[in-house]
């Protein structure tokens, strides 16, 4: 069987390569329990939501399944937009206990939810009505007292078993004088001080890591004189938006920080199409402060050995009773509209919504993770309409579908929504195919990061191109938003039967 699916991080030497969690897996929270490290993410419009990894060495990372997997835990109603949903959580080990609290921007604000083992189950939520504004992190003192910090950066305490808050919440901290949007706080007690980290001006190119410290969970905090203590503002560094940072502490009493950041490719401004990713980085400490190492693309790998972990098949084929945790749907997934116990052996979507312009369409798919990929399946579409798309949200998507005995490769780009590309269908089952190519020379400075090739495939393997279309339309730059592109399959109408799906990484 082959693999490589998931990255698995390069050893080059005595160096690794980043982003250590590829694709669209931004805000990461970390913690270690004893030699093991975790790690959430934000999910936003997606279900099953906040993604949880697994490491041993925090370098290679294996997602273990998704703290947010149950309608009772997560509720994103149909009319919810893209890039709502679920904001930064931050996740946490106290008390014998993981704690997980997050944001739902799309209706039920922010939510605590508590599990013995990372991979689940975890707990239906604790509300949290009192508590105002995203990104909300949490901290334990000496005698037991829950601290919980927001974007703002504001903080109330909080009994964080019954959701009850204890007087008003107070401003702590605003950082940089003239800096927008200080979020994505983290408050740590480390040696006589307490630490609170911050990002600020914003999650684009001025994106930035700021750090304050006090000798109390509730201040007051002096600044860091060398703050912005991260940032690749105004640089031509490939790893641009640095921010919304979290630190750990190793066993060997070395810190690093994970971070977001994105890989920007081709022209002006530069598009960026995977999503906010994260990132590894060293830190040190001097004069009671933390100091960011490099941050690079390739790094010197940590000073223990590295593990590597299994990598998903390149293939699934359908065989489990659920799909495995990597694979995501449009707000909810109903089992009725997405099951593989319909026909042994294959995926069964039934239509909701008509087309990827719709919140309710059936939807499976796994986040892009690199830059050039090849994506293949067979469908069997039989009176229904399907295939494979690749979305960023209801308005930007490339898709091919096959129904009536045609393939039509569409492309949504704003208010235009265009068939750019139509071929009679073989009868039976086709192979339908994807390819993602980086750009790997400049035309002109308008060009765009990759090209999307859609086609269907022979028997013999040979790709029988319809459409090469700009990538730079499916990029946070034009269409807005937070999210990355999602590679996968949707059924418009019937019911849409698919065989195998593979992902692979190509060169670039």
């Amino acid at each position: 069987m082959r693999v490589s699916s998931t990255p698995s991080i390069s050893e080059k030497g005595s160096t690794v390569d980043n982003p250590v969690i590829p694709g669209f897996h931004p805000d990461p929270s970390v913690c270690r329990v004893g030699e093991d490290y975790y790690l959430a993410c934000s999910s936003f419009e997606y279900f099953p939501g906040v993604p949880i990894f697994h490491s041993r060495d925090l370098v290679h990372w294996t997602q273990i399944g998704n703290a947010l997997d149950r309608p009772g835990q997560l509720r994103l109603p149909l009319d919810s937009p893209s890039s709502g949903g679920i904001y930064a959580p931050t996740l946490r080990h106290h008390d014998g206990r993981f704690w997980l609290i997050v944001t739902n921007v799309s209706g039920d604000g922010n939510l605590l939810f508590t599990a013995t083992d990372p991979a689940g189950p975890w707990s239906d939520p604790v509300r949290l009505p009192g508590v105002q504004g995203i990104d909300p992190d949490l901290a334990w003192d000496e005698d037991g007292t829950c601290w919980c910090t927001t974007a703002g950066v504001g903080q109330i305490r909080i009994d964080p078993r019954t959701g009850e808050t204890f007087g008003p919440s107070r401003r702590l901290w605003s950082g940089a004088p003239g800096a927008k949007a200080p979020e994505a706080p983290h408050l740590y007690r480390i040696g006589d001080y307490w630490y609170l980290l911050i990002a600020e001006g914003g999650t684009e190119r001025c994106h930035g890591v700021s750090i304050a410290r006090g000798r109390t969970p509730d201040g007051p905090f002096e600044p860091c004189p060398a703050n912005p203590i991260l940032t690749h503002r105004g640089t031509d560094h490939p790893i641009q938006n640095t921010g919304h940072a979290d630190l750990v502490q190793a066993p060997d009493d070395s810190w690093w920080m994970v971070l977001l950041g994105v890989r920007p490719g081709g022209g002006t401004p530069g598009w960026h199409v995977l999503g906010r990713e994260t990132f590894l980085v060293p830190v040190e400490w001097a004069d009671g402060w933390p100091v960011v190492g490099e941050l690079s693309v390739s790094m010197p790998a940590p000073g223990w050995p590295l593990r590597p972990r299994p990598a998903v098949p390149v293939r699934d084929d359908f065989d489990l009773s659920e799909p495995a945790p990597h694979w995501v749907s449009l707000r909810h997934r109903p089992p009725e509209a997405c099951t593989t116990k319909e026909r042994a052996g294959w995926l069964t979507l039934r239509a909701r919504g008509g087309s990827l312009d719709e919140t309710d369409v059936t939807f499976l798919g796994r986040r892009q993770q690199h830059l050039s990929c090849r994506v293949r399946a067979l469908v069997d579409v039989g009176d229904g309409r399907g295939g494979l798309a690749v979305r960023l949200d209801e308005q930007h998507h490339y898709d091919i579908e096959v129904s009536s005995g045609e393939v039509r490769v569409r492309a949504r780009i704003g208010p235009s929504n265009t068939v750019v590309a139509t071929r009679p269908a073989p009868s039976g089952p086709v192979v339908l195919r994807v390819e993602v190519a980086a750009v790997s020379a400049l035309n002109d400075a308008r060009t765009g990061p990759d090209t999307v090739t859609f086609g269907i495939e022979e028997p013999d393997g040979t790709l029988v191109e319809m459409a090469a279309l700009d990538g730079k339309y499916l990029s946070t730059e034009v269409a807005g938003g937070f999210t990355g592109r999602v590679i996968g399959m949707f059924a418009g109408a019937g019911s849409v039967h698919f065989d195998w799906f593979d992902y692979e990484p190509a060169a670039h």
